[in-house]
Parts: C-alpha cells; sequence; structure tokens
C-alpha cells in the first residue's frame, strides 16, 4: 500500500484552474523547447553502414536491410541480454512490457525491433514467456553490439559508454577499467534505408530512453509521481524502489498484481 503525505493543497474549481495555467504556461515552453530538439535531431548527420551486419530471427539469419521489412525507418531497443543469460535484463524488460501494437508506427513507414547478443532460440522463449509481439532478433558472434557501444569491450571496439571516450570519462572522473569488458547497455538507435544502403541517424542512452520505462510518460502526469527517492515534493510518496536497477524492481511477470 502507497504511504502519502505533503498531499496537494486542496483549493476551489476556480483556483485549480488560475494554477492549472500558470503551470500550462510552462508546458507550453516546454513543448516548443522539445519541437526545437526534435527538429534538431532530424539535422544530425548520418552514417552509412557499410559492415555486412547479419542477425538470426524466426526466419534464420537476415541482414540489417530485411530488419526494415521493406520500411524506411528502423527503430532499435538495444535489448540487454548477453549470451550466458538465463533471462534478459529487468529494466530492458521493463521498457518492453511496454511496447504494444506497432500499427501506428507501421503506418508512419517505420519499424521497431529489438537486438541482443543471446542466441535465438533464448530470445524466442523469453519473448513467448513475456507474452511479447515485437519482432527481437539475435547479433550473437557479430561485432553489432559492439559497434554500437550497446556492449562494452576495448578489445573489439573503442570504448564509448554513454558517448564518451576512455579520455572523456576519465577526465569526468568515471574511468574506464578491465572489470567493464563485456557490460551490457540499454539503449536506442534510429537508422534510415534510402534503396538498398542503411543508414545510422541517432542513438541515446541512459536518461535517453527513461521516458520508455515503467509508464513514466503517464506518472509524470499524476499527483505521486514515478514515486521515486529524488523527486519533488520531498514526502509525497514512498519510494517503491522500482526504478531502472531499483532493489525492488523485476521481471514483467514476477510482479504479485
Amino acid at each position: 500500500m502507497t504511504t502519502m503525505g505533503e498531499l496537494p493543497q486542496v483549493v476551489s474549481p476556480d483556483e485549480w484552474l488560475a494554477a492549472r495555467k500558470e503551470l500550462l504556461a510552462k508546458e507550453k515552453e516546454l513543448t516548443h523547447a522539445r519541437d526545437q530538439l526534435n527538429a534538431d535531431r532530424r539535422r544530425l548527420p548520418m552514417v552509412r553502414i557499410d559492415k555486412p551486419y547479419t542477425f538470426e530471427g524466426p526466419s534464420g539469419t537476415v541482414s540489417l536491410l530485411d530488419l526494415f521489412e521493406g520500411r524506411p525507418q528502423l527503430v532499435m531497443h538495444h535489448f540487454m541480454y548477453g549470451p550466458d543469460w538465463d533471462e534478459g535484463c529487468s529494466s530492458c524488460s521493463s521498457a518492453a512490457d511496454g511496447i504494444g501494437n506497432l500499427r501506428q508506427l507501421h503506418v508512419r513507414n517505420t519499424t521497431l525491433v529489438a537486438v541482443s547478443r543471446a542466441p535465438y532460440e533464448k530470445l524466442a522463449a523469453y519473448r513467448e514467456r513475456m507474452g511479447w509481439t515485437f519482432p527481437w532478433y539475435s547479433s550473437y558472434g557479430s561485432d553489432f553490439n559492439y559497434d554500437f557501444h550497446a556492449t562494452l569491450d576495448d578489445r573489439v571496439a573503442p570504448v564509448l559508454l554513454f558517448l564518451r571516450s576512455e579520455d572523456e570519462l576519465a577526465a569526468a572522473g568515471t574511468p574506464w577499467t578491465e572489470s567493464m569488458r563485456g557490460d551490457e547497455l540499454p539503449g536506442i538507435s534510429t537508422f534510415l534505408r534510402v534503396g538498398e544502403e542503411v543508414f545510422h541517424t541517432y542513438s541515446t542512452y541512459g536518461r535517453g530512453i527513461e521516458e520508455f520505462h515503467n509508464g513514466y510518460h503517464y506518472l509524470d502526469l499524476t499527483a505521486l509521481g514515478r514515486q521515486e527517492a529524488w523527486e519533488e515534493p520531498k514526502g509525497r510518496a514512498t519510494p517503491l524502489g522500482l526504478q531502472v536497477g531499483g532493489p525492488n524492481m523485476r521481471l514483467p511477470d514476477e510482479y504479485d498484481i
């Protein structure tokens, strides 16, 4: 049961409307800033993909071009699931649990897939266990995860952790160490298909993908919010420990609800 404190002030409908309009002005500023950021994102240059990556899926071996399913755009979840893991990452599973019907992406010329390093047989079994329907492919045995910095190993590809090189990490006080070799990272990458050519247009990691986790885009509209310790106002709701990496985060089918 959720413990609540420091609840919002109870006011008249007119007072609520006045306060809501003040917040609306801030929301509009954020909306305009987001529109500008999205425009800047669309203006990013892109990189041609020349390496012949292959993946394993339900129909066997396929190419990166095949993942588009004939559409011009591809959105890819880098799902943390190492080859020797028995189960997928709980935080990536949280994000995956929110992926619904892909129709609205498809009619907008965009395909969504997930890619992990675990062998396809493991992915297929886990997908069936969770009741997911989105396409999921294995990059097992290829350089793909390393080249897109979803698996970190300086012996395979230059380290880029949250888009920071080894030198930049050291300068920021978070140096890369050999103990981090093989670490898996969640992320989202996007690609564009032009004829038979594929281009990498965007990647994001860390908090760049948080709105795809835990229903945050809905929870941020509520009085109790995400129910995490850092949120203001303090004392509003008891932290649930369900944030990414939190002590109470479970695999989706392990919650007793």
